[in-house]
């Protein structure tokens, strides 16, 4: 993408509705959305996340199917968010709303138990150990998770990296965390959950079309 069409994006975004872009700063010291998403949505339905969500595309396709479930896809990048949220206000989708911040800011966004679901959908795996903290399944943000989550809430990890799927089950099986449902190719097991399988990213579908297993893991936190 150009330059030029990177920075007309930033400026629709500061446009757009549906899109939230506070500073570092404004974290830090106190996001006025925290704790008070539902003046956002004007209702008080469950939040999701979809947490490094790209173009949008699954915050998209899951907020069609679920008119009563608020999504949040997070991303740093906003050029590439800028695309989702200009398909959900052309379609008028009001339970969608997308959030420029770095994930690793997660717990200074969301107030304890404010989140019911996360979704983590094809994340950088991050294969060297120098990069382990930038993982998105790492301890660390296992616990920024547990934090916001509200209890009994749910984590997904989508991926096509075998590694990051072994590396997540492995960590969650050596801190006793709750494994729902796993699987390293779900589009080969009849079983897999029907909301996994329905919906596909555009990259998602060109690692299908080259052969690429998809992995899942559905999972609780227990601390």
């Amino acid at each position: 993408m150009g330059s030029k069409n990177k920075l007309k994006r930033f400026r629709e975004n500061e446009t757009f509705s549906n899109v939230i872009q506070p500073t570092r700063k404004e974290v830090i010291d106190g996001f006025s959305l925290k704790g008070n998403w539902h003046t956002l949505f004007n209702n008080s339905n469950p939040i999701v996340l979809e947490l490094g969500c790209g173009k949008g595309e699954y915050t998209i396709a899951l907020a069609r199917k679920n008119p009563n479930i608020n999504y949040i896809g997070v991303d740093i990048k906003g050029a590439r968010f800028w695309r989702g949220a200009k398909i959900a206000l052309e379609e008028n989708l009001t339970n969608v709303a997308f959030l420029r911040s770095q994930i690793e800011l997660i717990d200074l966004l969301f107030n304890k138990h404010e989140v019911a679901e996360i979704w983590i959908t094809f994340p950088d795996p991050q294969i060297k150990y120098t990069r382990t903290k930038h993982r998105l399944t790492n301890t660390e943000f296992l616990k920024k998770y547990h934090h916001i989550l509200k209890p009994e809430g749910i984590v997904h990890l989508k991926t096509d990296s075998e590694f990051m799927h072994g590396y997540t089950l492995g960590l969650l099986h050596g801190e006793g965390h709750e494994i729902i449902y796993a699987h390293h190719d779900i589009y080969k097991n009849y079983h897999a959950p029907e909301e996994v399988t329905s919906t596909q990213t555009f990259y998602e579908s060109q690692y299908l079309e080259k052969g690429k297993p998809i992995t899942y893991i559905k999972f609780r936190l227990r601390y």
